[in-house]
């Protein structure tokens, strides 16, 4: 992004199925199968693309138990579903979510290249470490690496995974049938990677795409986690509830990269939103009572077992004190944990209190379309945000987006009217990444 490009907000929408909570799934117009149902993800994807969509955001969990929420019981693979929806779309990104802690590097290198062929350099991958610590039962694994420890493999991931894309320098393939040369030898390279983790040797069996490499996505809260985004991320997912929390995460992020020696817009900040939108007030209100009345209490406790490592809280006393269950969630999502943690003791609430709270969430993007837009536009010239991660949090909201949201922030100046590049790393303002071989040889 040059410095005479004007700041445009970013918009990302993520496949969630049958819904992001425990009971949305509950809808009268909600089917039960979305969450496997290539039709419904097809709609979604064009009627996003349709709006503008910067791209498309696949999360993914490895392990299930009776205590899952609906989505993640019965769901697509990432890489799977994106890989269908690639020949469906044309200029929409696509950013599929793969754990470093249960995955190899080649494989992972190899699929998102592929994925990133296959769309034209639309691919993206969020990397996680997975914090769900029964995952490990499902890959012959006699334990879960510790949280520290899970960012040492992800940091060493990510060099392996990057070194292998740029195994081919972008004018390797020479295909010279005269001559009977298919590949520049010299331009293909072995990575030959010794390290505390891994050994791999490569090159990868696939070049570049026409983006150079996919984009990295990162979501941390912890420590670690945002020393590990602000130092190796180009696009960080986030969940503040509040502009103020928006505000101290997204500053404090931008200063530790700058300390890494980044660019000052770099990474992109995108905070996570489910808006409820009616066309007036009124409607507004209506549809959030609406998404309240499918909410229950084992919804909100079914987020606090997911952010305390699928910890069972239905045992306690309801209307007792928050249990102290702050060593469960260090090595869990720290980032979902402390935040609950930090809501307890500022409200001195008790478990049933926060298990509702954590039901249906209200937040800040409960309005009609001029409402949602300026706080949406609040968030990003406030400096909270560069963009955001949409949620659909009733059947028809994202179609109430793109057809009466979207149109204003474009009208404002805030958001593209169309694609103006082919690749999702351009649309996003984002440089191409210049193969390692190449530059050391032009060096």
């Amino acid at each position: 992004m040059t410095q005479s490009s004007p700041r445009r907000l970013k918009l990302g929408f993520i496949l969630h199925g049958v819904g992001r909570t425990w009971d949305d799934w509950r809808h009268p117009d909600r089917d039960v199968r979305a969450s496997t149902s290539f039709p419904f993800y097809l709609h979604q994807a064009r009627l996003a693309e349709r709006g503008k969509f910067d791209f498309l955001f696949v999360a993914d969990s490895l392990s299930i138990n009776e205590k899952s929420s609906p989505h993640y019981l019965n769901r697509f693979e990432p890489i799977t579903i994106l890989s269908a929806l690639a020949g469906a779309t044309t200029h929409i990104g696509l950013v599929g979510t793969l754990t470093v802690s249960y995955s190899e590097p080649f494989n992972v290198a190899r699929q998102f290249a592929s994925l990133d062929h296959i769309s034209n350099g639309r691919a993206g991958w969020n990397v996680v470490t997975s914090w769900l610590g029964d995952t490990a039962a499902n890959f012959s694994k006699d334990s879960h690496p510790e949280h520290h420890q899970r960012y040492r493999i992800a940091s060493e991931y990510i060099d392996v995974v990057q070194g292998l894309w740029d195994s081919w320098e972008d004018d390797a393939l020479v295909g010279d049938k005269a001559g009977g040369v298919f590949v520049n030898r010299e331009k293909l390279h072995r990575l030959d990677h010794q390290g505390e983790f891994f050994q791999v040797r490569g090159p990868l069996n696939i070049g570049r795409s026409a983006q150079g490499q996919p984009v990295i996505f990162q979501a941390g809260a912890s420590e670690s986690g945002r020393d590990f985004a602000a130092r190796r991320a180009e696009v960080v997912f986030c969940g503040p509830q509040t502009l103020a929390e928006a505000q101290d995460y997204y500053r404090d992020l931008k200063d530790r990269a700058r300390k890494f020696g980044r660019e000052a817009d770099q990474p992109l900040i995108l905070p996570g939103v489910a808006p409820v939108i009616g066309l007036t007030e009124e409607e507004a209100e209506q549809r959030y009572r609406e998404l309240s009345s499918l909410g229950s209490l084992d919804s909100g406790l079914g987020f606090l077992a997911r952010a305390f490592n699928d910890h069972d809280f239905t045992h306690y006393d309801l209307d007792a004190p928050f249990p102290d269950v702050e060593a469960l969630g260090r090595n869990s999502n720290q980032s979902a944990s402390l935040r609950i943690l930090e809501l307890v003791r500022r409200d001195n609430l008790t478990l049933r209190q926060i298990a509702e709270r954590l039901a249906t969430p209200r937040g800040d993007f409960v309005g009609t379309p001029g409402q949602v837009a300026d706080t949406l536009q609040n968030w990003f010239e406030s400096e909270g945000a560069d963009g955001f991660v949409l949620f659909e949090t009733l059947p028809g909201q994202l179609e109430l987006f793109v057809e009466h949201v979207v149109p204003l922030l474009q009208d404002r100046g805030l958001f593209h009217r169309d694609y103006e590049y082919s690749t999702f790393r351009e649309n996003l303002g984002l440089p191409y990444p210049i193969n390692r071989y190449t530059a050391q040889r032009v060096a």
